[in-house]
């Protein structure tokens, strides 16, 4: 029988993002471990292997294809409306216990995880940008699992995606290095970033390092991206009004225009202790974020029941630019230029050119690309 690790290792080429060392070992630096990997080992992401001193990467595949509207990602400042052909692959240099794509992130690392070879597509990058055309995505994300770790791959499709004059996008929980955001800076024009915690202690705990997502967040804002934070506020972990404030006021310090989402947790996989974060308790970081200083802070995962804090507002005459309520834009005056057009303030994002194009209304159920 073929086993997913099989008939992973067989889905490889010899990684970009590396160094070979004179006792065949080699230093990977696709992400903010830097894992030295001897012969015959594996970093801790599991996928990037050492093989005869030769460091194999994730290649030619998929583990999940999908159309989502931008907004899931989220992003709520790059292309509202807009769909974004999302890919994944398997694996994750994290082991957050309560991740809700724990199935395909811990693969190989986790026995209870059920993902068989059969959930394994293979792929070329010309047809990922084909279903890419073909569902109306604009946009094209690595997504679902960790992309850092599989930043080859989708630089072999992010290529042939800026050809085609596609946006291409990473959601990464953003323990990266310079080295890879370097690598990737000429295919990216977004990046959503999880912020998920301000105490190194609880990071390690996930198997990160707080100091090198603070970095990173720098780096890819210093670098030009378009930056987005995500926030998963988990009660009891990181819902303090103190944690809030302090995450707040680090992304206000970096720029007061990225937008910060704060989002609802509920319980999965190894964590189903906490009850589900509340609409007040989200509503109170929100309301932290602002004081912190920050122009653009939403709240996430409550599909609908977050009221006006879905919206974009302006930041100066408070008139509401794009009206929300989950995944779904409800209305939209933000001029092509990208300004409010009450008072003229420009709003920073990527904004479509053509306002009146923009999607208003139900995007309904998301499409799989068959």
């Amino acid at each position: 029988m073929t086993t997913v690790a099989d008939t992973l290792d067989q889905l490889t080429r010899e990684g970009e993002l590396y160094e070979k060392l004179p006792d065949q070992s080699v230093r990977c630096y696709a992400c903010g471990h830097r894992c030295l990997i001897r012969e015959g080992r594996r970093g801790i992401c599991k996928v990037r292997f050492n093989q005869g001193g030769v460091l194999r990467v994730p290649w030619g595949y998929v583990a999940g294809l999908q159309a989502d509207p931008i907004e899931k990602k989220p992003f709520f400042h790059l292309l509202p409306g807009s769909d974004a052909l999302t890919f994944g692959m398997l694996g994750c240099n994290l082991h957050c216990i309560y991740c809700q794509n724990w199935l395909s992130s811990q693969t190989l690392r986790d026995s209870e995880s059920d993902m068989s070879a059969e959930n394994i597509r293979i792929a070329t990058p010309e047809q990922i940008v084909t279903y890419a055309k073909h569902t109306g995505s604009n946009v094209i994300a690595s997504s679902y699992n960790e992309p850092l770790i599989t930043s080859e791959w989708a630089v072999a499709i992010f290529e042939r995606a800026k050809e085609a004059a596609i946006k291409c996008v990473y959601v990464s929980n953003g323990n990266m290095t310079p080295e890879v955001l370097k690598y990737l800076r000429p295919y990216l024009v977004g990046y959503k970033i999880d912020l998920k915690t301000m105490q190194d202690k609880h990071y390690r705990q996930l198997g990160g390092v707080l100091q090198n997502v603070l970095d990173g967040i720098k780096l890819a804002h210093e670098m030009g991206l378009w930056v987005e934070i995500v926030t998963l506020v988990v009660p009891g972990f990181n819902d303090s009004n103190e944690e809030l404030m302090e995450a707040g006021r680090f992304i206000a310090s970096v720029s007061p225009d990225i937008p910060w989402h704060v989002t609802a947790f509920h319980p999965d996989y190894k964590m189903t202790g906490p009850p589900p974060t509340s609409v007040a308790t989200l509503m109170r970081a929100v309301e932290i974020g602002q004081e912190a200083g920050l122009h653009y802070v939403y709240a996430g995962n409550l599909h609908g029941r977050a009221k006006s804090y879905e919206n974009t507002v302006c930041p100066k005459c408070q008139t509401t630019l794009i009206e929300r309520a989950g995944f779904t834009i409800y209305s939209y005056h933000l001029t092509a230029e990208g300004r409010c057009p009450k008072c003229g303030t420009a709003i920073p994002g990527v904004w479509p050119d053509e306002p009146e194009a923009v999607r208003v209304g139900g995007w309904g159920m998301p499409r799989w690309v068959r």
